[in-house]
């Protein structure tokens, strides 16, 4: 059973090497990257469509709903792309590297941190 999760999750990064790798392609459409953000942003939100809070459904929605939609993003690339991307991703895994963005971490911390900022003035102080 472990093998197979094992193996799951490295479908799963393998994907988002391929999507990232898409993402920075020019020949993607301009609204591909939008999509992609968007479910990266719903991927580490705290906000989602079943809270965490009721046991198993809540950490089951992000379980199902970002690979879903990672599979749906690739499939609506075109076939050009899709294929330089993965042939790009593999070339990346192979030589044990991963893809990091600095620019959209500090981006992440910089949005919640002002969430977190305007929440505490305005509703806690």
């Amino acid at each position: 059973m472990f093998w197979r999760l094992r193996r799951w999750v490295s479908l799963f990064k393998k994907d988002v090497l391929t999507l990232w790798y898409a993402c920075r392609d020019p020949r993607t459409p301009g609204w591909m990257p939008l999509l992609a953000g968007g479910l990266g942003v719903y991927a580490f939100s705290p906000i989602d469509l079943i809270p965490d809070l009721i046991p198993l459904l809540g950490l089951a929605d992000d379980a199902i709903i970002v690979p879903l939609g990672i599979r749906l993003l690739l499939r609506l690339l075109p076939a050009g792309v899709r294929s330089a991307s993965q042939q790009q991703a593999e070339r990346q895994r192979a030589r044990g590297k991963t893809a990091i963005s600095r620019f959209a971490i500090l981006c992440v911390v910089l949005l919640w941190g002002g969430v977190i900022v305007y929440v505490i003035q305005h509703y806690l102080a």
